[in-house]
């Protein structure tokens, strides 16, 4: 990173809803000295967010910005040593800053849950991004980080000895706001579009920096309906977020040169218990998810969908945001025979309020933190970009991140 940036941190989608609480956490969270600036598209909003977080944040120099107008991305990239961009759907409005950044030399993070837009932005940020020494890192909140290092404490416990069947058990209350659905939208659209997308949201090495150098141990066990864990031995539903965060955590496996084992083997899922009901229940949300993915690619119930869903900008309420939880649970067996479970959980809705305090600490750790970032530029993931300092930076915030014995 070459020459004199005139802020530490940009929020980059300060007004959004998940912006809004991004910029709150950092009001508190930052240590006194931090330059923080808050960007976005209008000016009269930009203020009036700042005006909400009180007396720490009254100085924060706003910048108005428009994420598709590449010459402005580039002047916000080069005014800062790090970005927190909460501006999605990121297909849409995420490819010029992550360019920018990566030509810049600035590190970056967001919230991505998106494989198709990860996937181009390793394609075209990658190299430019290791010459100049940027760190670009998606998937920094609920997707994918307590996955992600969730597989990082196990690997660490495990002391040397590989991963091999591995599975998150997701268990989660919160609701859901209009950018993540308008996310979603984009990835449907895009593979109406181009239908040979769809190979790619299918092949579990889709984010691979060498596919062809995966380890050849069968398919990837990805949970695609309800059946009896052969691990867990519970009745099982795919997790909505499996498709993308089992990616980021393979990719996360071969950044690494495959340190968790080359029998590693990664699924998410929603577990039901061992009893006869636990089937049916599994059946039941496995349809449910399977039955809204379809009805958002047919024309006719996509339109009611779209009208009944929230629209962007919009999200739960405050105290449905405080009533929120989650628990990521990850089992693995080892290739020595041992099992280990891995445990990360946290307070407030997963997606909002947890999901700003992780992206809020990755922010603070690539602004501040560079110079104890493990040694990697280029387009990484959470725990290749962040390894162990992340993992203490989240129980300082309030988290619990834990590793032990498996049963």
């Amino acid at each position: 990173m070459t020459g004199q940036r005139s802020s530490d941190l940009v929020v980059h989608g300060a007004t959004g809803f998940v912006g809004r609480r991004v910029a709150r956490y950092l009001a508190h969270r930052t240590p006194a000295g931090t330059r923080v600036t808050l960007s976005g598209r209008d000016p009269a909003a930009l203020a009036a967010v700042r005006a909400g977080l009180g007396e720490r944040a009254a100085g924060w120099p706003l910048v108005v910005a428009d994420s598709t107008d590449r010459a402005a991305m580039d002047r916000l990239a080069t005014s800062t040593r790090a970005v927190a961009s909460t501006v999605g759907p990121y297909a849409r409005y995420g490819r010029e800053l992550v360019l920018a950044c990566a030509t810049a030399g600035t590190h970056y993070a967001d919230l991505s849950g998106e494989v198709l837009f990860v996937r181009d932005s390793i394609a075209g940020a990658s190299a430019a991004a290791e010459a100049s020494g940027a760190r670009i890192v998606h998937a920094c909140g609920y997707d994918a980080v307590p996955s992600d290092l969730a597989v990082l404490l196990l690997h660490t416990e495990a002391a040397g000895a590989g991963l091999t069947d591995t599975v998150l058990v997701a268990r989660a209350r919160g609701g859901l706001s209009g950018g993540t659905v308008d996310s979603l939208r984009a990835q449907l659209d895009a593979v109406r579009a181009d239908p040979s997308l769809r190979r790619v949201l299918a092949d579990p090495y889709s984010l691979s920096p060498d596919p062809a150098g995966e380890p050849v141990v069968g398919p990837q066990p990805d949970a695609f309906g309800p059946r009896r864990d052969p691990l867990l031995g519970e009745w099982s539903a795919p997790s909505v977020m499996g498709p993308f965060d089992t990616r980021i955590v393979r990719r996360s496996n071969a950044l690494m040169g495959w340190a968790y084992g080359r029998d590693f083997r990664y699924r998410e899922v929603m577990a039901f218990g061992r009893r006869p009901d636990g089937a049916a229940a599994a059946a039941a949300v496995a349809g449910g998810v399977a039955g809204l993915l379809a009805a958002m690619r047919f024309g006719p119930s996509r339109w009611v969908l779209d009208r009944a869903l929230p629209a962007p900008g919009a999200g739960p309420s405050e105290a449905a945001l405080r009533r929120g939880w989650f628990r990521s649970e990850v089992h693995s067996r080892l290739g020595d025979g041992r099992r280990l479970r891995a445990v990360v959980a946290g307070a407030g809705d997963p997606g909002y309020e947890a999901t700003a305090v992780m992206l809020g600490e990755c922010a603070l750790a690539l602004a501040l933190d560079a110079h104890l970032l493990p040694p990697r530029a280029g387009v990484l993931t959470p725990a290749t970009a962040f390894g162990m300092l992340l993992v203490e930076r989240l129980r300082a915030a309030g988290m619990r991140l834990e590793v032990g014995p498996g049963v």
